[in-house]
């Protein structure tokens, strides 16, 4: 799908707030509703737009604890790679998941609760998964910069 200038702005929109009406969205991007309402459900179609979704406050929460684990198999084959993704999402506390290039395999980001959750979520959940060969942990002292909206691409001047 080649976006235009109004579909990045709507993009726009829709990432800061996706609570929007489309009344309201279309408002503010300068269009009227119904026009609108097809260009989100174009994005929705064409799967720029992924899904709707609450921002909650981890600190809220009491989910104070942010650690990145890095994790190395003892083999990379397809189908313990395979294996390890599975057994991976199946845990509510892992926020993310990456498969690597260099030291490691893995980079997950969890949230838990303190340093005793931690342990548990290590001892409990994640030894347990065969193949895992190294486990190292840091944790996040401070919180810079989060965000979810991905940045746009700069519309193409047209033709004049």
């Amino acid at each position: 799908m080649k976006l235009d200038t109004l579909d990045l702005r709507i993009l726009a929109e829709l990432q800061q707030d996706g609570s929007l009406s489309n009344v309201e969205l279309a408002r503010r991007v300068h269009l009227s509703p119904s026009p609108c309402l097809a260009r989100v459900k174009a994005l929705e179609q064409a799967g720029v737009i992924a899904r709707y979704v609450a921002l909650a406050n981890a600190a809220a929460l009491g989910l104070g604890l942010n650690v990145f684990i890095s994790i190395s198999l003892t083999t990379q084959s397809k189908a313990a790679l395979a294996d390890f993704e599975q057994r991976i999402c199946e845990h509510d506390e892992v926020m993310e998941c990456y498969l690597m290039t260099g030291d490691s395999d893995y980079l997950i980001r969890i949230a838990v609760a303190d340093m005793a959750a931690l342990e548990r979520f290590i001892l409990e959940r994640l030894t347990p998964i065969p193949g895992i060969e190294k486990i190292r942990s840091s944790f996040a002292l401070k919180q810079v910069r989060y965000k979810t909206a991905l940045p746009l691409p700069t519309p193409q001047a047209g033709p004049r």
